[in-house]
């Protein structure tokens, strides 16, 4: 309704007569202005991340099988070893049962093996065997204990399939994504649900490589969130080396403790105290003072006593502040209300007539 009324005067103030001269345009009403000025915690470079925490696991299935209860949902707490859900288990237990039977005829063959080794050991002392009958008995033995080695790694095997049909939470946790249902069935490999530790955060970007030894001699920076909060990094990781396709570096932004932390996958600004070259610095100014036609958007600057709407360039809205990237110098003075601006102009251009009467 602001930007219409705003409009609407101006369309008003279109039908008006001819243009006053500057010097016959009395002083403008009283009108709350404000000075542009640079938004808080923007002092060099900066780019954007997404907040990520330092531990965070996406559990996948890793047998098949048919999901028969899910105790966990999204937002729940849950603790190190909690039973997040559990799959059928009929398949894995009947091989394990498999592998156990084939473990117990593996052993039987060993011990058989082994005591026939033992009688043609005795005999060959007293000559009544033949050496090869005796290396043919060793070698049954030999390949008997193999076969049992062989019969308990199947039968491990086989109970790690069963133990994969009960899925836990591998550290204390949230739980952020739930991605099956009961009477689902699944695959190895899966995506089945994702828990994070809620502790320690941080933040990822990617910058120019001409930017990484900058960063890395300062060492340090500055995290500015969606809701305009900012706050010092606890420790700042630059990668040693570029990426071969994009030329960039990676930069690990560690966040700190801090009350009503943001969640993963929000939006931040990671602002590096290093010199800002050709790009210049960023103004900010408040939302409310913006007008808005259609996708074109503006600001009545002030300047010798006299109103003019100057068309803007604007970048990222940090709560309730807005940056501008073309359009406003650092310094200039803008309406704060641009209905009264508006109000303003109109009130000064009657006075204007009424004079010129």
């Amino acid at each position: 309704m602001r930007a219409t009324l705003a409009a609407a005067l101006l369309a008003a103030l279109a039908a008006c007569g001819g243009e006053p001269s500057p010097a016959a345009l009395p002083p403008l009403p009283k009108l709350q202005t404000l000075v542009v000025q640079a938004p808080a915690g923007d002092r060099g470079r900066s780019w954007d991340g997404v907040v990520e925490a330092v531990r965070q696991a996406d559990l996948s299935a890793q047998t098949a099988g048919r999901v028969t209860v899910v105790n966990a949902d999204v937002n729940d707490r849950v603790a190190s070893g909690t039973v997040l859900l559990r799959l059928t288990a009929v398949e894995q237990q009947a091989g394990a049962n498999t592998a156990r039977a084939q473990l117990r005829a593996a052993e039987a063959a060993a011990a058989e093996a082994e005591s026939n080794y033992r009688r043609f050991a005795a005999l060959a002392g007293g000559q009544y065997v033949s050496k090869s009958q005796l290396d043919q008995a060793r070698a049954a033995r030999d390949s008997a204990v193999a076969g049992r080695d062989a019969a308990r790694a199947q039968l491990a095997q086989a109970g790690q399939q069963a133990d994969y049909t009960v899925v836990r939470a591998p550290f204390d946790g949230i739980v952020s994504a739930r991605r099956v249902e009961p009477g689902e069935s699944v695959n190895p490999g899966q995506p089945l649900m994702s828990v994070y530790a809620p502790g320690a955060l941080r933040i990822e970007v990617q910058v120019p490589q001409s930017e990484a030894d900058a960063i890395r001699g300062a060492g340090r920076a500055q995290v500015v969130f969606a809701d305009g909060r900012a706050v010092a990094a606890a420790a700042v990781v630059v990668f040693p080396a570029a990426d071969p396709l994009t030329h960039s570096v990676g930069v690990r932004v560690a966040l700190p403790d801090i009350g009503d932390a943001p969640v993963p996958g929000a939006t931040a600004k990671v602002v590096f105290p290093i010199a800002t070259g050709a790009a210049a610095p960023t103004n900010s100014i408040p939302a409310s003072a913006l007008v808005q036609r259609g996708e074109v958007s503006g600001v009545y600057v002030l300047r010798d006593g006299r109103l003019s709407l100057r068309q803007l360039r604007l970048g990222d809205r940090r709560g309730d502040r807005v940056e501008v990237l073309a359009g406003l110098v650092r310094g200039e003075t803008i309406a704060a209300d641009p209905v009264a601006a508006v109000q303003a102009l109109a009130a000064q251009r009657k006075a204007a007539g009424g004079n010129r009467e």
